[in-house]
């Protein structure tokens, strides 16, 4: 297991999930490209670290971190705010030029929130970039479990609670294993077009298989990456 958390771990720059995510950022950047100056950002569920990891520095974009809880920030460009990603009433319509949001919506546990984050997202961007695992990929992200999330509910914490697995390490309670359990709900193709219907999708592969979908739209250039309607 210390071997598939070494491959999935962000924050080691040599990993195949940080290299990935660069990828996946670099996508992102080419969209920014066609943006005019200066330029709002709302990162929905973000961090300042995910931000400087991408060795992202420019002085005409403003991002807003928008979390649980407010956080510490350093850096002049990024500020933070607490909020829901299901209701964001404090937010205007189309208040932000981009809203982003990277492996998040999948943390809400119901198809009905994920729902209203949705819908959230689309109301207070004019642009959005929305990203989540596929459930169809065999390896669960968050327990590092094959074919995790396609087993019974009571047999994933029975797992969860026995077993240190991917970045839960916290056996031997049932309870805290439970809430973990609940509050992955991993989405399908299907789902997460449904979620954003207005959308053009991009398939990130690995070894051939999908292995998250990237939701975007409202950008003037596709990011030169194929993607489908």
């Amino acid at each position: 297991m210390s071997l598939l958390r070494k491959i999935a771990n962000h924050d080691d720059a040599h990993s195949v999930a940080a290299k990935l995510r660069k990828r996946r950022f670099a996508f992102f950047s080419r969209l920014l490209d066609g943006v005019p100056r200066p330029i709002k950002i709302l990162d929905v569920g973000g961090t300042e670290g995910f931000w400087r990891n991408m060795n992202f520095q420019t002085n005409d974009v403003q991002i807003t971190l928008l979390n649980l809880e407010k956080q510490g920030t350093s850096s002049k460009n990024i500020s933070s705010i607490a909020g829901d990603a299901r209701q964001m009433s404090g937010l205007q319509d189309q208040s932000f030029d981009v809203v982003f949001s990277n492996s998040v919506i999948e943390h809400l546990g119901d198809f009905g929130s994920q729902q209203k984050m949705a819908g959230e997202i689309r109301r207070i961007g004019r642009r959005y970039f929305v990203q989540t695992p596929n459930r169809g990929f065999p390896m669960e992200p968050h327990f590092l479990f094959p074919f995790f999330q396609f087993f019974p509910f009571s047999a994933r914490v029975w797992i969860a609670s026995h077993y240190k697995i991917g970045w839960y390490c916290r056996p031997n309670d049932p309870a805290a294993a439970r809430r973990e359990v609940e509050a992955i709900r991993l989405l399908n193709q299907q789902e997460f077009q449904s979620l954003f219907p207005e959308a053009k999708f991009y398939r990130e592969r690995f070894f051939g298989m999908t292995k998250s979908f990237i939701a975007y739209h409202g950008w003037d250039n596709d990011g030169s990456l194929d993607s489908t309607s």
